[in-house]
């Protein structure tokens, strides 16, 4: 990860008996530190690198008011039949469409797209077809850039695992792409027919040839549209999503997420933050709160 040139200042905390380096800065009142792991114990995590991301301990300094969930907000978390994820910069550290870019040489053109998407200030539709037109990938140059472990939120792990033993459907509902996340989906134990995101397409030579237009993620309110579907099509009376994104935001509505949790662990946009249920920097928050 990444920061503007600024001020770093880096400490040593003794991690599992290895000493590594951990870099804060303080971004729009949250503290973020990133620590690069080499492993973890989970054995089917071996080789996932996670990064920890820590709100700032005094509450009182930060600028949002939802950072500690009301009764009514506990009652719907813990009482939920279904949790939807969103993957990128909330269940994975990275933005995986951002990385792909780099990985293929356009990195600076799709991170600006990015950016934009996620803020809601343009179309979703319009900025997933921009970035891969500026990545114009091969099939060869994705099976190469998948050969690259996914790099998995702290605890999200552990979160996925205590939904499920408290009888919680989990789901990935993504503007990424499929190719992408199933093998996220495989590390956590997610099924793949609980995945709800776009799909590249290419020709009989490799060659890029667009991507699934009929995916409801592909275009604006498409994870609105994708949760409405799973919660329909599965009768659920209660359904979470939590993500980073405007267009995570945009899933509580009428029959879709009755809440939205904002994850400001990775990425902190602080228009989708002011407007969540509750806003939370690390997945323990979660876990703890769950009965």
């Amino acid at each position: 990860m990444s920061f503007p040139a600024n001020s770093v200042r880096a400490v040593s905390r003794r991690q599992s008996s290895v000493l590594v380096p951990t870099f804060s800065r303080k971004i729009s009142n949250t503290r973020v530190s990133v620590k690069p792991i080499g492993m973890v114990k989970n054995s089917k995590l071996f080789n996932s690198v996670v990064a920890s991301v820590q709100p700032i301990e005094a509450s009182a300094v930060t600028p949002f008011d939802n950072t500690l969930p009301s009764k009514e907000v506990l009652d719907v978390w813990n009482n939920a039949n279904a949790v939807c994820f969103d993957v990128d910069s909330t269940v994975c550290i990275d933005e995986g469409i951002d990385e792909f870019a780099e990985f293929c040489g356009a990195g600076k053109a799709v991170a600006e797209w990015t950016a934009r998407a996620m803020n809601g200030s343009v179309p979703f539709e319009e900025a997933l077809a921009a970035r891969l037109s500026l990545i114009n990938p091969s099939l060869s140059q994705l099976q190469d850039f998948l050969k690259r472990p996914p790099r998995l939120s702290p605890g999200i792990d552990l979160l996925v695992k205590k939904l499920k033993d408290n009888n919680k459907d989990v789901y990935l509902v993504s503007g990424g792409f499929r190719q992408m996340i199933n093998p996220v989906a495989s590390i956590l134990g997610i099924p793949l027919e609980n995945i709800f995101a776009n799909q590249i397409l290419f020709g009989s030579n490799g060659e890029y040839a667009g991507f699934d237009k009929n995916e409801p993620t592909s275009r604006r309110g498409g994870k609105a549209s994708a949760v409405q579907q799973i919660r329909k099509a599965h009768g659920y009376k209660s359904l979470v999503m939590i993500g980073d994104g405007a267009t995570d935001l945009e899933a509580r509505m009428p029959g879709g997420a009755d809440l939205f949790i904002c994850y400001g662990g990775i990425q902190l946009r602080e228009s989708v933050a002011a407007k969540a249920d509750w806003l939370v920097f690390n997945f323990k928050d979660l876990i703890n709160s769950l009965v």
